[in-house]
């Protein structure tokens, strides 16, 4: 099965997808602080969104909450609480500009390539719609890592680890049709 004949729902979860891989490499390349932690509100924002979609398309009511309680935790109150912390630790103009920004935006680009590898298994299985979204939440995993590694700066650092919890509830919310509100609250 293509792309284009997946339905109109699974085609904007994997288009809002690639966007929160997009922001994940925005929050790689940012070097100033509080530019990365808008980058990660969006972050949020495009994961509340997406599990919007994965409830209206699974007409999983508990997911509405769920989806409510990311857009309130992940895009607005844990970006405040880093601006928060970034003024009070007065960093709030510091900029950290990576040793080699080339070098790792290409390993991002490499551990992409590295994820759709991963689970080309899938193919044969004809999960065009699964391995995407796999593949997807990997690579936000993985730069998220990338992320805590190349960064110093703890605020940064933790923005990489929230990043890859992103990637870890995206996988989890739209390749099982959502999960137990308990486990959601749980994340």
């Amino acid at each position: 099965m293509t792309l284009a004949e997946l339905p109109l729902l699974e085609q904007w979860m994997l288009l809002v997808a690639a966007f929160v891989l997009f922001t994940s490499f925005v929050l790689l390349a940012q070097a100033r602080l509080v530019a990365a932690i808008h980058a990660f509100a969006w972050q949020g924002v495009l994961v509340a969104t997406l599990t919007l979609i994965v409830a209206q398309a699974e007409q999983a009511s508990h997911l509405w909450l769920s989806a409510l309680l990311t857009l309130a935790l992940k895009a607005l109150l844990i970006p405040w609480m880093l601006h928060r912390l970034v003024r009070r630790l007065q960093i709030a103009r510091d900029s950290e500009a990576l040793r080699w920004p080339t070098l790792a935006i290409m390993a991002a680009v490499a551990l992409v390539i590295f994820s759709y590898w991963l689970v080309l298994p899938m193919v044969a299985q004809e999960l065009t719609f699964t391995r995407n979204i796999v593949a997807i939440s990997l690579a936000v995993v993985l730069i998220g890592l990338l992320m805590m590694v190349v960064r110093q700066q703890a605020v940064a650092q933790v923005l990489g680890f929230m990043s890859i919890e992103n990637g870890l509830f995206l996988a989890a919310v739209s390749t099982t049709g959502g999960m137990p509100l308990f486990v959601e609250l749980g994340v």
